[in-house]
């Protein structure tokens, strides 16, 4: 009896120590854990990936760029990370916003566009040490130099030279300084300007149907100028018939100058008796010109 007890006993001890046991190394487990996901929060070991670099301020107020990959210490608190640069081709909407921006062209008239500039980081020390929050900077100057360009040109080139004025952005970005004397785009935040395409550009509403409207109407003066074009063609063969026709009379009669009169009578009277054939009924007199008198037929 006394040795089944102590068993028993015994047995209820080893339970009790596997328990403590398996609860200290789970507090063990989890308080590693916990220092170890601190640590990463904290990004005192922090990681470089491939095509990034970090701006890490150190304990002497130094700001350095760290752009070998892979893990890297710093200390806590004294140090901190400002910012993570990637290193690849990135864009730059105009307006910030991918969708179409309002502007004015030259002329005051609206026009909707949206654009966009491709740039890479090409020194870490111009971009992220000498300028302070260079995305913004640069993107209140990529909107200046767009909007100066665009504002600068008629609404009819806007939509009709696109190529052109595309190449024209692209240049002023790359080379064009932004004050006279001053340092361009490219040298003021240390990028390369990759590439700027014009994405659209278009009309409002109301203007796209103005503009509807004026293609009608001149589309209607054309037609009606071109209309007039014939007549006044017309008109001038008309004419050109009836002066060769007298002239070949002329020659054939042996007319003189002194004939004119004469012949211009004659030719009245053949207009008046055509005019008398198409047109008999409601009219009750006719004059016939000859040499000077005029005789009625009733």
């Amino acid at each position: 009896m006394n040795q089944e007890i102590q068993t028993s006993l015994l047995h209820r001890a080893r339970l009790k120590t596997l328990l403590k046991r398996a609860l200290l190394i789970l507090f063990i487990v989890f308080i590693s854990y916990s220092c170890i996901a601190l640590i990463y929060a904290s990004r005192t070991i922090y990681k470089v990936r491939h095509n990034y670099a970090i701006i890490v301020e150190t304990l002497s107020g130094e700001r350095i760029a760290v752009t070998d990959v892979g893990w890297h210490s710093r200390l806590p608190i004294f140090t901190r990370i400002e910012l993570e640069v990637p290193l690849m081709n990135q864009e730059l909407h105009l307006g910030s916003s991918p969708n179409a921006q309002r502007i004015m062209s030259k002329g005051n008239v609206a026009l909707w566009t949206s654009a966009m500039m491709t740039y890479r980081i090409r020194d870490l020390e111009r971009w992220g040490i000498e300028n302070r929050s260079p995305d913004t900077l640069l993107q209140n100057d990529f909107d200046g130099i767009v909007k100066d360009v665009m504002q600068s040109e008629s609404i009819n080139e806007l939509i009709s030279d696109r190529e052109r004025i595309k190449e024209q952005i692209y240049r002023t970005l790359k080379d064009r300084p932004l004050n006279i004397g001053g340092l361009n785009l490219e040298e003021k935040y240390g990028i390369t300007v990759v590439s700027f395409v014009l994405r659209e550009t278009s009309y409002g509403d109301k203007l796209a149907a103005a503009s509807e409207d004026k293609k009608r109407r001149e589309l209607i003066a054309e037609a009606e100028n071109y209309a007039a074009d014939l007549e006044a063609s017309r008109t001038r063969k008309i004419y050109a018939a009836y002066r060769d026709s007298i002239r070949d009379m002329r020659l054939s009669l042996g007319l003189s100058n002194q004939s004119d009169p004469y012949l211009f009578n004659f030719l009245n009277q053949q207009k008046w008796a055509a005019a008398y054939e198409k047109n008999q009924q409601g009219q009750n007199t006719f004059v016939l010109n000859n040499s000077g008198t005029a005789t009625g037929i009733t």
